[in-house]
């Protein structure tokens, strides 16, 4: 059993920058591929970002690559999403989730979730 709890969510202009943060418990989070996703009002929840557990090549959706990058602290059971150059169509709740074993891009291929943290980019 793995829990997720995410932080860091709020209210950003367009431009600027936010750091979220997912902190996992369980004494195995290497075992686990992390991913962040986001759903916004009245859309499907949809990919962000994915990281294997040995923290190695990481993976984009194509509409934050290059904006985003996840990362992830083993020692500290920590996955981290920075986002810069934010942009309204970014507002959204965004997830933390794990996987146990190889990566996953779809919300159904995800074992565990956290509550999710309110992101709102302002234009």
């Amino acid at each position: 059993q793995v829990q997720l709890v995410e932080s860091g969510g709020g209210l950003v202009q367009a431009g600027g920058s936010l750091r979220l943060s997912c902190a996992a418990s369980g004494r195995t989070f290497s075992s686990y591929a992390m991913g962040w996703f986001r759903q916004a009002p009245g859309k499907e929840r949809e990919f962000v970002a994915a990281i294997p557990g040995s923290g190695g090549n990481t993976y984009y959706a194509d509409s934050v690559k290059g904006r985003f990058t996840i990362s992830r602290d083993n020692a500290r059971n920590m996955v981290a999403l920075q986002m810069n150059s934010l942009k309204p169509e970014d507002t959204a709740v965004y997830y933390c989730a794990a996987r146990l074993g190889g990566m996953g891009y779809s919300p159904y291929a995800m074992d565990y979730w956290g509550k999710g943290t309110l992101v709102t980019v302002s234009s």
